[in-house]
């Protein structure tokens, strides 16, 4: 356990050891601003009953910072190693492949946590300055934290798996980037001309990421996406430690 965490923080600290890490977090900070305003925006147009994690989470801001900045989070987690020549050494280490797997996982989710943190500050500002009796909702705000995290972790993991097949980061950024919006465009069941009470129809309300995000940011904790995002978490993460223990035998 001691070496997974010492790993941890070694992966973690690169990301703030390079610019790749500042300037990810300065793209979600602009982001999120414009996400605010709009989210202001549509509160000074009309009142609204609805908490602030849901106005926000219809938009498309989510997955556009989702999308755009995932791929460049997890690109560096096996490509860099490889190109850097550190790879052979860090698997020649008195260290098992499933703990190198899991480390540059958790490092990669946890610095994608810590750029939505300042997405509190959003929500407090609104609760000072907002007059009409607004209520901050700590049951709201941990579901939508929920949920960001559910499918952090999905995108993390599929990063991480793009990682391993190449040696290099840009490679591995597309490839991420490819996989994460192919899975995204399935899930847009609202597009999908087959709906209901269908094998099809349920299968892509089943897998409908953008609803099951809404749901969170709610409030509402489904069981479908609860075993549907660990899931996948765990295939990509599976897949991944396949291709590091088929590298390290070759």
């Amino acid at each position: 356990m001691q070496v997974y965490f010492t790993l941890v923080r070694r992966e973690l600290g690169g990301y703030f050891a390079s610019l790749t890490g500042y300037i990810i977090i300065a793209a979600v900070l602009l982001l999120l601003g414009l996400s605010f305003v709009e989210v202001l925006t549509k509160l000074n147009a009309a009142p609204t009953d609805a908490p602030i994690t849901e106005i926000f989470f219809v938009t498309f801001y989510f997955w556009i910072i989702l999308l755009l900045t995932a791929p460049v989070m997890t690109m560096r987690t096996f490509a860099l190693e490889r190109f850097s020549g550190t790879y052979e050494t860090l698997m020649t280490a008195p260290v098992g492949d499933l703990a190198v797997v899991m480390s540059k996982f958790t490092g990669a989710l946890v610095f994608y946590i810590l750029t939505w943190l300042p997405f509190l500050g959003y929500i407090l500002i609104v609760q000072r300055f907002a007059t009409g009796g607004f209520v901050f909702d700590p049951y709201v705000l941990g579901s939508t934290f929920l949920g960001l995290l559910l499918i952090g972790a999905l995108y993390m993991a599929l990063g991480c798996f793009a990682s391993a097949l190449t040696n290099s980061q840009i490679v591995a950024a597309i490839i991420s980037y490819a996989l994460g919006l192919a899975l995204f465009v399935l899930s847009l069941r609202s597009f999908m001309s087959e709906a209901g009470s269908s094998l099809s129809g349920r299968f892509f309300e089943y897998i409908a990421m953008t609803e099951h995000m809404e749901n969170f940011a709610r409030g509402v904790i489904d069981t479908r996406p609860l075993v549907l995002y660990p899931s996948l978490t765990v295939l990509f993460l599976f897949l991944t430690l396949k291709v590091v223990q088929s590298r390290r035998w070759r």
